[in-house]
């Protein structure tokens, strides 16, 4: 594979074709079960349709009238609707879509696609550089991450109108920071993270604890002052603002728990929800998203002992913390596990190393996998992701 890439134009477009040949395997796989569903159901649906379905039309909404010119008709998980309602999906996502959506010819959900698609090759990218500058790393762990992330049971969000592939993006090159101690880039990145998800909690603790190590070893380093005191701005920034707004500190909180029912409870649904699948199996869904958050937490004690940087182990347990400590909607807990990318990490030098037709084997599974589930969830499963 390295003697492949030994041409700079060949070694840097590789990442950008991998990711999007994963992704449009997925999407062609999301069009046959659209079509089949249509044809057995008598509907008419697109796979834009759903594409753009349950919070990727809220992101809509607000990238098109701001939070407060978001239809009506969208309502919490209560089907109900306040004012402050819109206020649970954070801004990052929605504002870069509106920028876009302001260039000429280009409507609102043409922006939004092409924001995630844009995202997604960045955070290809990043991941490409994490593979190759973590311990042990090298060109091929670093496209074998891209196709692994890329290939991820619930990467059909990557292609949706969500903002997962933007978080992704800040995130993976965040990490690329901490690793390469490139505290700026580490800090504006994680920042910038922070207007995109509340999943960034993850990353400014990674980034913050990595930036007080560096900072203990040399107080004269002002990149680690820097990169560690800007990490949080953006998710407090936000958190802030919506506390201003609706007169309570934890206003984001409160939005979360009337509308979504999603509060800290330190596991107890998430563990109430996998007994209950696993002794009683009632949806492929649902069972496999009990199956992918035990391989989550495998893939936690196998990046300790492959001795992945302590940086990445922190984040992805962050992510996985969570996940699993939230009793919001059991649905979603797949999709949530799409950032914890770095647990792929270890995954992704183990099968470097391995004869290319291994490695091409694992790799076509886990993307024929990938496509199947994701146009399941979205096709098939009738109830939000």
């Amino acid at each position: 594979m390295a003697e492949a890439l030994r041409h700079p134009v060949a070694l840097w477009t590789a990442p950008a074709l991998v990711y999007l040949a994963v992704r449009q395997i997925g999407l062609f796989v999301l069009q046959l079960v659209v079509e089949y569903q249509n044809k057995t159901t008598g509907r008419a649906d697109t796979s834009v349709d759903n594409l753009k379905s349950w919070d990727g039309e809220w992101f809509l909404g607000i990238a098109e009238g701001g939070y407060d010119g978001v239809p009506m008709r969208l309502t919490d998980a209560a089907g109900q609707r306040t004012d402050e309602t819109p206020l649970a999906f954070f801004p990052g996502y929605p504002a870069l879509v509106r920028w876009i959506g302001g260039l000429p010819g280009v409507d609102v959900v043409g922006a939004a696609f092409a924001v995630s698609i844009i995202s997604g090759l960045l955070c290809a990218y990043g991941l490409f550089v994490l593979g190759r500058v973590v311990r042990d790393g090298s060109v091929a762990s670093g496209l074998v991450l891209v196709t692994l992330f890329a290939a991820s049971p619930m990467a059909v969000v990557l292609s949706m109108t969500y903002s997962e592939a933007t978080f992704c993006a800040f995130a993976a090159w965040s990490l690329v920071g901490v690793v390469r101690k490139r505290w700026l880039l580490a800090g504006v990145c994680c920042a910038a993270a922070g207007l995109v998800r509340p999943t960034a909690a993850a990353l400014v603790v990674a980034v913050g604890l990595a930036a007080l190590v560096a900072v203990i070893a040399d107080r004269g380093d002002w990149r680690a002052w820097a990169g560690g005191l800007v990490a949080p701005l953006g998710l407090l920034g936000y958190l802030g603002w919506v506390a201003a707004r609706t007169g309570d500190l934890t206003g984001w909180f409160g939005v979360q728990q009337r509308g979504w029912g999603s509060k800290f409870d330190g596991g107890v649904a998430t563990w109430d929800f996998a007994m209950g699948h696993l002794a009683n199996p009632r949806s492929v869904l649902e069972t496999g998203t009990v199956w992918l958050l035990v391989l989550a937490i495998v893939l936690v004690f196998y990046a300790f002992q492959r001795r992945l940087e302590w940086p990445l182990i922190a984040y992805g347990i962050g992510v996985l913390v969570m996940d699993l400590g939230s009793n919001g909607l059991m649905n979603s807990k797949a999709r949530l596990l799409l950032p914890a990318f770095t647990l792929l990490v270890p995954l992704a030098l183990v099968l470097a190393r391995r004869r290319l037709s291994t490695v091409l084997t694992v790799l076509g599974v886990a993307t024929l996998f990938s496509a199947w589930f994701g146009a399941y969830s979205l096709a098939v499963w009738q109830y939000a992701i």
